[in-house]
């Protein structure tokens, strides 16, 4: 045992003196900020305006296209259509909005054509259509005699008023809010299950290669090496999360704290901007409140206990890998089957759980151990009972003793081999030894 706890203080230790481990624990999180900030700055640019021309030959519709940021339309009725249309290929103009001079609108909405080099996105197509079929409604409406005004008027607009059980009000987009947190360790779960685990594959095959490992397993049982890394390696990723947790929930609090200067700061504006900055502020405040009664601690155990487990079962699997191929490159035909199920698991917890997280997809694949780490931490915002979060863990720890058993074998028997490519019926044998 203490040869093992030897290798795991060996493995945590380079790990945690890499240069580039320490630079990415600190820099890591402020890369996503930058991102985030640079994402949302794109997003603010005005895109390129685009010059659409309109032929209207029944001048009804021509007046009803704003322009807008994005699109400039132009009334070029009274222009040849060939020369339109020949000035859409030469890329004079965006596209060229046909609209035919029709007595019937039943005619009419289905002859209208829009001319361009490139097909145009399903938005502006829809958008098109709406202001088109708006405009024919209207008319519909008056030659049936129909009063528009009081139509318009007796139109609904209804907000529903969402209240828990309790009483309290709820608040709309919360699940949302609440699956892209579940989603965000899900797949920082996976995202490092995949780095670590090639960690600890490259560090097998580099040691096969020098041929250190016949040194090294001179002193030690191929297991207990195996171990060591998996554990050495683990515990530098939970130094790293602990790490961001720390400086996430710093960050929060800070934010709260500006949120609340802010909203006393306001004061001094004038008593409409008061009042906007009042309902903004206190719809914000009612979010970070609802934020903070989330199971936060749920969730960071849960994280902490899923990746190691996650990291544990799969890190089996790579260490076997490292031990069965001599190069990176051999490595890639074990490789897919391996990240399928972690990529199964973003899927299945993006597209089920925002929608029913407690049916019956999201709760088998939170209890399957190759997709419960990212598909349970996705469901455990949403309130999961204990006794199923209880029930993966075991299960997936469960599942890591069976699978590091059958990997220790393959690692046994591959970390001597050189030269020769293994393939699927290769391992299967080593397996029987």
């Amino acid at each position: 045992m203490s040869k093992t706890l030897l290798i795991i203080k060996r493995e945590f230790v380079a790990k945690v003196r890499n240069k580039s481990f320490i630079v990415m624990t600190f820099l890591s999180p402020l890369l996503f900020v930058a991102i985030g900030v640079f994402v949302g700055y794109l997003s603010t640019m005005k895109a390129e305006l685009k010059t659409i021309a309109i032929h209207d030959e029944t001048g009804r519709f021509v007046n009803e296209f704003k322009t807008d940021q994005e699109y400039k339309y132009v009334d070029l009725s009274q222009v040849d259509l060939k020369t339109l249309k020949d000035s859409i290929v030469s890329e004079s103009y965006e596209g060229l909005l046909i609209i035919p001079k029709l007595d019937d609108n039943a005619k009419l909405q289905k002859g209208i054509q829009y001319v361009s080099n490139d097909s145009p996105s399903v938005s502006f197509t829809e958008d098109l259509e709406d202001i088109i079929a708006k405009k024919i409604t209207a008319e519909n409406f008056q030659k049936a005699g129909l009063d528009t005004l009081k139509i318009n008027n007796a139109k609904a607009d209804v907000s529903i008023y969402l209240e828990k059980a309790s009483g309290e009000q709820a608040l709309k987009g919360l699940n949302e809010i609440k699956i892209i947190i579940g989603g965000a360790f899900g797949y920082l779960i996976m995202m490092f299950i995949i780095l670590y685990g090639n960690m600890v594959m490259r560090s097998v095959i580099e040691e096969k290669t020098s041929r250190i490992i016949e040194v090294i397993i001179s002193s030690v049982k191929p297991f207990q090496l195996m171990m060591g890394k998996i554990i050495g390696t683990s515990l530098a990723g939970i130094l790293q999360f602990l790490i961001w947790a720390v400086l996430g929930l710093s960050a929060m609090f800070i934010l709260s704290g500006m949120l609340g200067v802010h909203m006393g700061a306001s004061g001094a504006a004038g008593a409409q901007a008061v009042e906007a900055a009042q309902h903004s502020g206190s719809d914000i405040q009612m979010y970070i409140k609802e934020l903070w009664n989330l199971p936060i601690a749920t969730i960071l155990i849960s994280f902490i206990i899923y990746f190691i487990g996650g990291y544990f079962l799969y890190s089996s699997f790579y260490a076997s890998i490292g031990a069965a191929v001599d190069n990176e490159t051999d490595s890639q035909q074990f490789l897919l089957p391996i990240i399928m199920p972690l990529i199964l698991g973003v899927y299945i917890g993006f597209f089920t759980v925002m929608n029913d997280p407690h049916g019956t997809i999201a709760t088998v694949f939170s209890m399957i151990p190759l997709t419960s780490p990212i598909v349970m931490m996705m469901r455990i915002p949403f309130g999961v009972p204990t006794w199923q979060i209880i029930v993966s863990m075991l299960i997936l720890f469960g599942t890591f003793l069976g699978v590091v058993w059958f990997a220790a074998k393959i690692y046994r028997v591959g970390i001597l081999m050189y030269g020769k490519k293994p393939s699927w019926k290769e391992l299967a044998k080593w397996l029987r030894y």
